[in-house]
């Protein structure tokens, strides 16, 4: 057995934006399953063997519904919206994975005997916002949801609604509270003791605190506080959502997420202790300097969750390394993909991406290849292809968000241009942006010669800098850089870190194509 030291600038443990937590363990095993929204294929599953090390282990779906709003179909979107917050428990041999998708407004339910699955996909009736399954001692399974008001309610035995007669009860509110009310629930029973784990703000300021209530029965009552009110030295932003877990020796941790700008939410580590059968999040509400883990393989090797692809991956035969359709399993679609505009030209190291629609802008363009941006500066270069573009055509990279930035060849009177041209946001608060029907704002625009052209993004978010920069590689082999430096903000409109995007959209007519090749994945700060 090994053993490493987590000190306090560990966290968060995965500088990527990774939010609403929940973790469970298996034998020696964690498993990690968090938000990711309209992003395809999605409810991504991370792995674990130390609880600070974290590499993918799945996807549950690569599809959901298939909707106009998940395939960006005509001006439709699922953008805000999605799969939040999922409940993920082991129970007698099976895993399953229960969430809500505030497009559909349904609640799902995946069940499977393996974390890789496959997973069987249902639905429960009704609809539980941030729920928590728990399945009780006695064969009993509960539900727990809500908004400000927290409530339980017991499920029948088929998993598909709730139980005739069974329990239905209010057993936290938080009425009141005009900035954030109690949410992100997390069910435990632990000792003979049932506990509720919620997030909420101040009601004096904005700031995330984590909360805790016990009560001996789920039909008693619930009483309980705030357990957690820290920022880590990071612009006052607050840590909670998420869960508790213990390792095998019966030491108990929180992973929880932390607000990070632009970047997104991301996990982070507490050691937990417990007084009088009441968690104690920290050591007197504060991040020690430092704590243990205990590492069950630490000559393990994790593959990292971003990652740099030259496309030649022969990648059909291993869906846990190319789970996103065949490609590798860092990158995910911006909503649901056609597959029939994405063709890979494995002995050229070519992806190409075929338009079939036409776009006001960027946030429109279908078959968007994202990655997430690392906390607190990377960058991203790719090599495209521009000979078949069509007049109008925009290919390239991007800071994909609501106020993007992106650097792109373009097609105008027959000769190929690299064009910068972004969205400004309308201030840099929280709310969500008006629907983006403008073309954005050119800000820069070069003529190039030959088709090939080298584009890059870097971004830095150190100190909520928050800001992309944008480039091209010119003949004498120098970057060059294109455009205004980009301000990035986390908005609600998305709802999810900035990522870079390759993409290509057309604005006047269809049936135009990009190739990407060579996409590099640097660490900059």
């Amino acid at each position: 057995m090994g053993q490493i030291i987590v000190d306090k600038n560990r966290n968060p443990i995965i500088p990527l934006d990774y939010p609403d937590p929940d973790v469970i363990r298996v034998d020696y095993v964690y498993y990690m399953v968090t938000t990711t929204m309209y992003f395809m294929p999605g409810c991504e599953i991370l792995r674990s063997y130390d609880l600070v090390n974290w590499e993918h282990a799945g996807y549950v779906y690569d599809r959901l519904d298939g909707t106009q709003e998940q395939t960006l179909y005509n001006d439709k979107n699922a953008y805000g919206k999605g799969m939040w917050a999922a409940s993920l428990r082991f129970h007698k041999g099976t895993f399953y994975i229960c969430f809500v998708a505030n497009d559909t407004g349904k609640t799902y339910l995946f069940r499977s005997s393996s974390i890789e699955g496959p997973w069987k996909k249902s639905c429960i009736e009704g609809f539980y916002h941030d729920c928590s399954l728990l399945f009780d001692d006695d064969g009993r399974i509960y539900i727990a949801y809500g908004n400000k008001n927290i409530y339980i309610t017991e499920l029948n035995d088929e998993l598909t609604g709730p139980k005739k007669g069974g329990l239905r009860r209010l057993a936290v509110s938080d009425e009141g509270n005009d900035r954030l009310g109690y949410e992100g629930t997390h069910l435990y029973k632990i000792n003979g003791k049932y506990y509720l784990f919620f997030i909420h703000s101040l009601r004096e300021k904005w700031r995330r605190v984590e909360a805790c209530f016990v009560a001996d029965s789920l039909e008693g009552e619930f009483t309980g506080r705030d357990v957690f009110n820290e920022d880590l030295g990071y612009c006052g932003q607050g840590v909670a959502q998420g869960a508790i877990v213990d390792t095998p020796e019966g030491k108990w941790y929180a992973i929880l997420f932390q607000d990070r700008g632009a970047s997104g939410r991301m996990p982070v580590l507490i050691p937990v202790s417990w007084e009088n059968s009441f968690p104690v999040l920290g050591m007197q509400g504060r991040m020690p300097e430092y704590f243990c883990v205990e590492d069950k393989a630490p000559e393990y090797h994790y593959r990292p969750l971003v990652e740099s692809d030259d496309f030649k991956d022969e990648c059909a035969v291993n869906k846990e390394r190319y789970g996103c359709f065949g490609l590798k399993s860092a990158w995910q679609f911006n909503h649901e993909p056609d597959l029939s505009l994405v063709q890979r030209d494995l002995s050229e190291g070519i992806l190409w991406i075929t338009t079939d629609k036409l776009c006001k802008n960027l946030t429109q363009a279908k078959n968007t290849l994202t990655q997430r941006m690392l906390f607190p500066g990377c960058e991203g270069e790719v090599t495209v292809e521009a000979a078949y573009l069509k007049e109008g055509d925009y290919a390239g990279i991007c800071a994909f968000q609501s106020c993007y930035g992106m650097a792109a060849l373009t097609r105008r009177d027959g000769r190929l241009y690299v064009v910068m041209k972004a969205r400004k946001a309308e201030d840099d608060s929280l709310q969500a942006m008006e629907p983006d029907t403008s073309e954005g704002t050119e800000w820069e625009l070069c003529h190039v010669q030959g088709t090939k052209v080298r584009l890059k993004v870097s971004v830095n978010f150190a100190d909520g800098r928050d800001q992309a920069d944008f480039f091209y590689l010119d003949t004498q082999g120098k970057w060059r850089k294109i455009g205004i430096t980009q301000n990035l903000y986390f908005k609600l409109d998305f709802f999810t870190g900035c990522r870079f995007g390759l993409f290509v959209y057309a604005t006047k007519e269809t049936g135009g194509k990009a190739g990407f090749a060579d996409f590099k994945y640097i660490k900059t700060v």
